[in-house]
């Protein structure tokens, strides 16, 4: 009897929409390889509704707060439902960017330079010298980020708005100039290194990210092969610094501009990573041989609680 897997969506985060487009993509790829599926649309009577489902796996393709921060991983281990990706310790850490460099630098994986500070003192004055980056702590998908370059006589305006709805808490971080590289993890090994390029020139932003063609995907990056291979290990490095299990995804930023200093850092690590038509780890998984179905055929029966 093939499993039955819920795969859970939606939610109420700002990743609604591209959760809803991951798990759709995860769903339809399920029931070709045989699989019983329901979808589910998640709510805050999620544990209830499993409840009535019984599933037998959960394939979380959830984003953002409530769906990759240890919440609904603690949820399907209170249910005892195998479920995907990482765990409650794991997921959580990631998903606080400060917190995971903390512990990421403690194993001495390079991070940038950085700080937390609070919107409020973001929005009167430099908080770094520009350039710089200004991210939420626990958001994903680019929201909430702001590029604060070097001629910036203030920092941006948008912080002020009392409607501002990514958090109190900001992370400030040195802007590192250069290439931006993406390597996934699957299970103990480590996949091929992308590098992004946005097509309208700018940088990785939300709709870079999911628009049809918003940005270039060069498969294999063209690095030098020790670069490359660093930035394998580095993300390999960094999934387990982090307890990450099953798939997980590094960003990575590496200065090669003329005059730098060849520096390469990881930005996050992503614990549940786009499963759209223009997400990455489906693209490098399809790279090293492996289909689409397969994929998700292989973070299912990878599943388990105690993650």
């Amino acid at each position: 009897m093939n499993k039955h897997v819920a795969v859970l969506m939606g939610g109420w985060s700002s990743e609604r929409e591209v959760s809803l487009r991951s798990g759709e993509a995860c769903a339809r790829a399920l029931e070709t390889e045989g699989f019983r599926v329901s979808r589910v649309d998640v709510t805050r009577s999620i544990a209830r509704d499993l409840q009535d489902l019984r599933p037998d796996v959960a394939l979380n393709a959830l984003h953002g707060p409530s769906g990759e921060d240890g919440t609904i991983q603690g949820v399907l281990e209170v249910l005892q439902i195998p479920y995907t990706h990482s765990g409650v310790l794991a997921s959580a850490l990631a998903m606080h960017k400060d917190r995971a460099k903390i512990v990421m630098a403690a194993e001495g994986i390079p991070v940038p330079e950085g700080k937390v500070v609070h919107r409020r003192d973001a929005a009167l004055t430099h908080v770094l010298p520009p350039p710089y980056v200004l991210k939420p702590i626990a958001e994903g998908s680019s929201f909430g980020v702001l590029i604060v370059k070097e001629d910036a006589k203030a920092p941006p305006q948008e912080l002020s708005d009392p409607a501002w709805p990514y958090g109190e808490w900001l992370l400030a971080e040195k802007f590192i100039a250069g290439r931006e590289l993406t390597c996934a993890v699957m299970g103990d090994r480590a996949l091929d290194v992308i590098e992004i390029c946005a097509a309208d020139g700018g940088w990785y932003d939300y709709n870079a990210k999911y628009s049809k063609g918003g940005s270039i995907h060069i498969l294999p990056a063209k690095l030098k092969g020790n670069i490359y291979h660093l930035v394998q290990e580095l993300a390999l490095r960094a999934h387990r610094a982090l307890g990450c299990r099953g798939i997980s995804r590094a960003d990575f930023r590496f200065d090669d501009t003329p005059g730098g200093q060849g520096a390469l850092v990881v930005l996050e690590v992503n614990t549940q990573p786009g499963m759209t038509e223009t997400s990455l780890v489906p693209e490098m998984a399809s790279y090293a041989g492996m289909s689409f179905g397969e994929l998700v055929t292989w973070m299912v029966n990878d599943a388990s609680c105690d993650r």
